[in-house]
């Protein structure tokens, strides 16, 4: 059971199962909405976290290199996300028992930590604006919906299987 307590996620499959399917939703997402809202390429939405590392000038100029480098940290930044949900959901066990709920909630915080927390303390060295509404709401709906609850749905799903496992 992959060291899983009755009834608790197991780190393997909300980590592993979680961030990837964050990683991939999210970047479809980044992916569409930006190059279709702000009129850039799909290179320079992948410039931009890259930035993080690299600083923004040096990230525009890496090209694809750089782009590459910004999908794998936007992987980084989905596992990570995905680790402290199955953390969070060994201290409370009601992310478990309530996942819509959980991870709409979590999704948001996700957003605000990354733009108010994880931005500004990276190469960026900014705090970001406010952004225009339509991308605002892009970002708050799309993480809660395409961060939050699929992490928090694939943790209470490895918790139902690890409770059965241990009856069985």
């Amino acid at each position: 059971m992959d060291g899983s307590k009755k009834g608790q996620p197991s780190a393997f499959e909300t980590i592993v199962y979680g961030g990837l399917a964050i990683g991939i939703l999210d970047f479809l997402d980044a992916s569409i909405f930006f190059p279709l809202y702000f009129g850039i390429g799909f290179l320079d939405v992948w410039h931009g976290p890259a930035s993080g590392i690299l600083g923004r000038d040096a990230s525009r100029a890496g090209g694809l290199n750089s782009a590459l480098l910004g999908i794998l940290m936007h992987f980084c930044v989905a596992f990570s996300i995905a680790a402290v949900y199955f953390l969070l959901s060994r201290l409370i066990p009601f992310l478990v028992r309530h996942p819509i709920v959980s991870g709409l909630i979590f999704g948001i915080a996700a957003h605000f930590v990354m733009q108010y927390v994880v931005i500004p303390l990276s190469a960026i060295r900014s705090f970001p604006s406010w952004p225009p509404v339509p991308s605002l709401l892009n970002s708050l709906i799309g993480h809660a919906l395409l961060v939050g609850l699929p992490v928090a749905l694939i943790a209470a799903w490895s918790a139902r299987k690890n409770a059965r496992n241990y009856y069985a």
